[in-house]
């Protein structure tokens, strides 16, 4: 599908995540974008974007999708398989630059794989 061209919507989505690393929730910003956009809108808007390989989703601990800045994705290709963590106290959620080895398995083919860390973050971590 693919966003062919940047319309409004895809401008007001898009400076939601120019100035931070961080994840941000569906209802966070189907809550933030109230006044300017509906929330089919929203939904809309963000699979485009993460079929362009602009955004990366992936679900937390309670099956809420969140979305976070690709690096180097295509529209054909995501390249964004990494573990994302969640703090426990304050509910940050961010995209984690590790490697994690996912292992073959028998008889299995992997296409995806979602790991998701839990724990305190640097400013809830004391």
């Amino acid at each position: 599908m693919g966003i062919i061209r940047k319309t409004q919507s895809v401008e007001v989505l898009l400076a939601e995540f120019k100035s931070t690393t961080e994840a941000v929730s569906a209802i966070a910003l189907i809550k933030r974008l109230d006044s300017k956009l509906n929330k089919t809108t929203v939904y809309r808007v963000l699979d485009k974007l993460e079929d362009d390989g602009v955004l990366h989703s992936f679900l937390d601990k309670n099956g809420i999708k969140w979305y976070a800045k690709c690096n180097a994705c295509t529209c054909s290709k995501h390249f964004d398989a990494h573990p994302h963590f969640q703090c426990l106290s304050c509910g940050k959620v961010d995209c984690v630059v590790i490697d994690v080895h996912i292992p073959n398995i028998p008889n299995r083919e992997v296409v995806v794989s979602q790991v998701l860390i839990q724990g305190k973050c640097e400013d809830c971590f004391v």
